[in-house]
């Protein structure tokens, strides 16, 4: 079985520099778009094609608002349901995730501007996985080593472990510059996220699908 990884990702901010800085992504299934907005207590809001134009909706949103409310663009993939928040954490935020979670399964990832990041596995409210993608050392749950050798092998940087990031990205050598970053061995916590959201999952995101979606829009006050 071939095992998706960190590499598979690096697009993403290559791709959607804009929407990469700061984002939550989330993958719910069996509730469409109509019923996660319902239980995450939205309203709706406008329907927008391509994150380009979800992204800034979110920030006119964020200002019309003063800050007190966050955009949502959902979408159907197969069973599941897309939710993208530019600059949001709801997919995150425990108290709002947790219940919405009821009867289904919850794959969550943010991070934000100030580096801060999160990765959420629920099923039917429990938190079967809570981490953060910079620092996978340290994982919290009723099952939080039960993806440790997929966690592994897509990358996610473990302590001193420059093999995982060598390996992830295909190349012999630890430390290797990852395309569309700066600095040597960085950027890979987010493209991994990626990678394991897709195990859980079974959803492979491509740049086609965030360009040409049409997303059902909602939004929620920011608590």
């Amino acid at each position: 079985m071939t095992t998706t990884t960190a590499a598979d990702y690096t697009w993403f901010e290559e791709r959607f520099p804009d929407l990469a800085e700061a984002y939550c992504c989330t993958l719910v299934r069996g509730l469409p778009p109509a019923e996660l907005l319902r239980r995450l207590a939205g309203r709706a809001e406008p329907a927008l094609t391509g994150t380009d134009a979800v992204v800034e909706a979110a920030f006119d949103l964020l200002r019309a608002s003063d800050g007190r409310r966050q955009l949502l663009a959902m979408a159907s993939v197969g069973a599941w349901t897309l939710l993208i928040e530019p600059n949001g954490y709801t997919g995150v935020t425990e108290d709002r995730a947790l219940p919405a979670s009821a009867g289904t399964r919850w794959v969550s990832h943010f991070v934000n501007i100030n580096g801060l990041d999160a990765f959420l596995w629920a099923e039917d409210t429990v938190r079967r996985l809570w981490f953060e993608p910079c620092f996978p050392d340290e994982r919290w749950g009723t099952t939080p080593d039960e993806l440790l050798d997929v966690m592994h092998g897509a990358g996610f940087p473990f302590g001193d472990d420059g093999e995982a990031e060598a390996d992830a990205l295909g190349t012999d050598t630890p430390g290797t510059e990852i395309p569309g970053t700066d600095t040597p061995g960085t950027g890979l916590s987010a493209p991994a996220a990626f990678a394991l959201a897709q195990h859980l999952t079974g959803v492979a995101l491509t740049p086609e699908l965030l360009e040409e979606t049409t997303f059902t829009c909602g939004s929620v006050e920011i608590p």
